[in-house]
């Protein structure tokens, strides 16, 4: 008698790529990882043109999936303290961090272990095309995701501030944690690696952090020997990629050393 694998589908949407996990619950094991990245950052529509070929030419996707998750990654997100949160107030949130249309959709994610609303702006065609395929899913922002598995990394724990910093093709997540408490999270668009180490610098400064040996931890679009890297490198000396230990098995073809590059949508499940 055959047994139903109960198999969940992770779905990152950037408008610089896109990111798709399948984590098999039966099994414990990621059998599927797969990154696209876009030469130049696209429109929406365009990125949900790129959706669709890959979801309907790939064999991997035709399976059911009994749980759906769309992660929107965009910078198009703030942070409130729930005390102090008013659904009727959206707006008001994002407007003084973002530029936002008269039009947008905004929506928010809850976010317990700080207890945090995260305020952002989804991409609604794409969740529009995803209720269509796949019927009832789940949708969060890459930064609740972020935020949610710092701080519950034992790393945080720590009395002296860690500071993390998730690494995209044009812009950069960074966060300060102390005593297992976010001190900052915020999202900078880069254009260079000259802006790229600006951001990270100021960071440091704002927070009066020490760069000879506050830890640094890097996760997302970053390798040894980038542009990037070798600029962060020069003037912050504590700095390694994020290690994490996973609850389940990576069976899915990929570069061990580069699970780092994938840490949002590792962390989805």
């Amino acid at each position: 008698m055959k047994t139903n694998n109960i198999k969940e589908l992770s779905i990152q949407i950037n408008l610089n790529g896109l990111s798709f996990c399948i984590l098999n619950r039966t099994t414990n094991e990621i059998e599927f990882l797969k990154t696209i990245d876009f030469e130049q950052k696209q429109l929406p529509d365009a990125v949900l043109n790129h959706l669709k070929t890959e979801l309907s030419s790939n064999t991997a996707f035709s399976e059911d999936f009994n749980d759906v998750l769309v992660i929107h990654q965009n910078e198009l997100a703030t942070l409130v303290p729930e005390k102090l949160y008013d659904p009727e107030n959206k707006v008001d949130y994002l407007k003084f961090n973002s530029k936002i249309l008269r039009n947008d959709f905004i929506t928010e994610d809850y976010i317990s272990v700080n207890d945090s609303v995260n305020v952002y702006v989804p991409y609604v065609n794409i969740n529009n095309y995803i209720f269509e395929t796949f019927g009832e899913f789940v949708y969060k922002h890459s930064s609740s995701i972020l935020i949610d598995s710092f701080l519950q990394n034992p790393e945080t724990k720590e009395e002296e501030p860690v500071v993390y910093i998730n690494v995209n093709k044009t812009t950069i997540e960074l966060l300060v944690l102390e005593n297992n408490k976010l001190q900052l999270f915020n999202t900078f668009e880069y254009h260079s690696k000259e802006d790229f180490i600006y951001y990270v610098l100021f960071v440091f400064e704002q927070l009066k952090l020490d760069v000879e040996t506050t830890t640094t931890l890097l996760s997302g679009n970053i390798v040894i020997g980038d542009q990037n890297f070798v600029m962060l490198y020069l003037y912050i000396r504590n700095v390694t990629f994020i290690d994490k230990t996973y609850n389940f098995n990576i069976v899915a073809e990929t570069d061990r050393r580069y699970l780092h590059q994938h840490y949002v949508i590792l962390n989805s499940f």
